[in-house]
């Protein structure tokens, strides 16, 4: 179908007018508190600025700034002058047919490589590095949510969402989260992952055309919501391919980026991005509903519920796994591990390299002697915390495979949660006792198992174990893995598998 010669739109900030093969683009004279454009003068820059800035990803589309003269001459008001792209092309037309026009995979494939190319090239340190440190990304998180709380009011002029507990819990979610990971921002702006970026990824300003994706609308207003991480900056895009009902595209896009630029950013973080960039966007539907657009009141609870489960995939997690030998919990652990993509630390392993020996050695001694006296067993798991909160505070969840026998050990590390914003999973593993002695002697014949365990062993832990009434209960009886669902809902949900080794996700996934 072929577009109109004529056609205006308007956005919340600008006003677009489609002339031909033309597009002049003009700011609106309005203060939304983010943005002031009401001096005509600022107008200008702006349209200068968002020029320069446009043509480090689509110089052929932004052909420059044109003036428009009153009746005396003079200069009234400025355009943004942009090539007219064809509307069919849009990323977000082409997610919704069901024959696009291109391989989206493959446009999105471009997008990655244009996006790590700018980031490769773009301003970094001073400014542009302040800006990715942890206490000036938790203020963006506050003017969002303050900002939305305020569209929420009932008093403040403006129609309220009713979002008052889910804007709470995003809230609270990007706290913790942020409360013990300066650790992390600090190791990403030493490895120059902070840049000047687009700021506004989103399906609707790219377009998809036979030479290549044009990448527009980058943000111009505000160089400190342009500055920032460079996963903050793809995840905008992610988070709109989720938004569209299409999470398997945000991660072969997220897989992608990571393959290009080697970036092992980890996934818990790439989750909190994708939930700040969503609460971004449910701040922009919250001002149009506030504006009369009734239908924008479900977008932007859409977008909240968005960055919530985000958020929850985002948890930093650390997951204590424990129970008498033999009942499974190593087992256990490591499939914790790989479903929260988390590192498991094994006490049986550290107790043994803490000691110098290789973890297959038999150092099997009488219960509570050797390396399993009371000391060495207190030594280990200090041992095991220590490097648990180091993992923890670089953004990654933990699983630690231990006994736990004692509710000391388990209060030690209740403790480190709460100290870094870690939410903690106890699981205790059982099984009948015929079970466990057949695990520990099949264990100990084979000899390729770091355990030391004894039927002696498993009879000292039966009779000095404290209880653990806070643990979730794992029957491992019958053997084999955990399953999906019970991982699901006792320490998931779990992040999505953003490694370029992963195997391809599906439509929906």
């Amino acid at each position: 179908m072929t577009p109109p010669f004529v056609a205006l739109r308007e956005t919340h900030t600008s006003v677009l007018f489609f002339v031909g093969d033309r597009v002049h683009k003009m700011k609106k004279p309005l203060d939304l508190g983010f943005l002031d454009n009401r001096d005509r003068a600022t107008r200008e820059a702006a349209c200068h600025r968002e020029v320069a800035l446009n043509r480090r990803l689509a110089p052929d589309v932004y052909l420059g700034v044109a003036d428009v003269s009153g009746p005396d001459g003079r200069p009234c008001e400025h355009l943004v002058e942009m090539r007219r792209l064809p509307d069919e092309r849009r990323l977000s037309t082409v997610l919704d047919r069901a024959d696009p026009p291109v391989d989206v995979v493959d446009a999105l494939d471009d997008v990655a490589r244009q996006v790590a190319r700018l980031h490769a090239e773009a301003a970094t340190g001073g400014e542009v590095d302040r800006c990715a440190e942890r206490e000036a990304f938790a203020r963006l998180w506050d003017l969002s949510l303050d900002h939305l709380d305020r569209l929420d009011a009932p008093d403040d002029g403006c129609r309220p969402l009713g979002a008052a507990r889910l804007l709470a819990a995003i809230r609270d979610a990007a706290r913790q989260f942020l409360h013990g990971r300066a650790a992390l921002f600090e190791a990403r702006i030493a490895a120059g992952r902070a840049r000047d970026g687009h700021g506004d990824l989103l399906a609707d300003d790219i377009f998809c055309l036979d030479d290549g994706a044009r990448i527009i609308d980058c943000l111009e207003f505000d160089d400190e919501l342009r500055f920032g991480d460079v996963f903050l900056d793809i995840a905008f895009l992610a988070m709109d391919l989720e938004r569209a009902g299409r999470p398997d595209l945000a991660r072969t896009l997220l897989v992608r980026y990571r393959a290009l630029t080697g970036d092992e950013c980890p996934p818990a973080l790439i989750h909190h991005f994708v939930a700040y960039r969503a609460t971004v966007r449910a701040k922009v539907a919250a001002l149009r509903f506030g504006q009369g657009d009734a239908d924008s009141r479900d977008t932007a609870l859409a977008l909240l519920d968005q960055a919530r489960n985000n958020l929850r995939r985002g948890t930093i997690r650390l997951v204590t796994v424990g129970g008498l030998s033999g009942s499974g919990k190593t087992v256990t652990a490591a499939t914790i591990g790989a479903f929260l993509s988390a590192p498991v630390l094994r006490s049986d392993v550290i107790r043994k390299e803490s000691a110098g020996l290789d973890p297959l050695v038999d150092a099997a001694s009488p219960p509570g002697e050797g390396l399993y006296s009371r000391e060495r067993t207190e030594a280990t798991y200090a041992a095991m915390l220590a490097r648990a909160e180091e993992t923890l505070t670089l953004g990654r969840s933990v699983v630690l495979d231990a006994s736990w026998l004692s509710a000391r050990d388990r209060a030690r590390a209740a403790d480190l949660a709460a100290r870094v914003g870690a939410e903690f999973v106890e699981i205790e593993c059982a099984a009948d006792r015929d079970v466990r002695i057949r695990r520990v002697l099949e264990r100990r014949a084979a000899g390729t198992d770091a355990s030391d365990a004894t039927p002696d062993v498993l009879s000292a832990q039966e009779s000095t174990r404290d209880e653990w009434p806070s643990a979730t209960v794992l029957d491992t009886t019958a053997g084999g893995p955990a399953p999906d669902q019970w991982l699901d809902r006792t320490v998931g949900p779990a992040p999505w598998p953003i490694d370029p080794s992963s195997p391809p996700s599906t439509r929906g996934a």
